[in-house]
């Protein structure tokens, strides 16, 4: 008879064990915030085989060998493609093909910083169409590189005569939607024109590829 006792013993032992992991397990997941130990330790761990991540850098040329680019992407995403309303590469063709495209433009989230596609001073604010008073553009002049730039669609942040670097805010993206109402890409539309004469901006400016231990190096 002394058996019964004995097996109660051990299930009221094994009971007790069970409770003790349970509340071990449960102060570990408050310790950790939330989360089980070996969640903390393998949530971010990726597969040992899995490819590295890589991200679109745009880069300038160097025109006065310095080893430092002069042109920059103003809002560092794609040329616009196409849309309602056309598509912005260098000499698109506009209006019914009466006129060809003029500049590159770089698509834009409204409200984003925009910087300065070359290094210089303003030269001029104005404004992108007469009957329009919202939407401007900043020109910056280079006399040493005989470049002009000329960045639409922006809310400015400088003033004529300020000195801006290359890279650095000069305003805020505008969106575009009011004044394009059937569905066009927001963006700022850059021109260039080195000694007064257009240029595409896409023979300026390159994209290529970089995985995040190129960017960390």
């Amino acid at each position: 008879m002394a058996v019964l006792p004995l097996a109660l013993g051990v299930a009221v032992m094994s009971l007790g064990l069970a409770e003790a992991a349970a509340h071990a397990e449960a102060s570990a997941q408050h310790h950790a915030g939330g989360s089980g130990l070996f969640a903390d330790l393998t949530a971010d761990a990726a597969p040992a085989d899995a490819p590295p991540r890589t991200r679109l850098v745009w880069e300038g040329v160097d025109l006065d060998g310095d080893g430092q680019p002069d042109v920059a992407n103003p809002t560092g995403h794609a040329p616009r493609g196409a849309d309602a309303y056309g598509e912005g590469a260098f000499h698109a063709s506009r209006d019914g093909g009466t006129r060809e495209h003029e500049g590159v433009d770089y698509v834009a989230t409204a409200g984003q910083a925009v910087t300065a596609p070359i290094s210089g001073f303003v030269s001029k604010i104005g404004y992108a169409y007469p009957d329009d008073q919202t939407l401007k553009f900043v020109e910056i002049d280079n006399p040493a590189l005989h470049l002009t730039a000329r960045v639409f669609y922006v809310d400015p942040k400088v003033a004529v005569g300020d000195p801006v670097a290359i890279g650095h805010p000069i305003g805020v993206a505008h969106t575009l939607q009011a004044r394009y109402p059937l569905g066009i890409t927001d963006h700022v539309h850059l021109e260039i024109a080195e000694a007064g004469r257009k240029v595409d901006a896409q023979t300026l400016i390159f994209a290529r590829t970089e995985t995040e231990q190129q960017a960390a190096d």
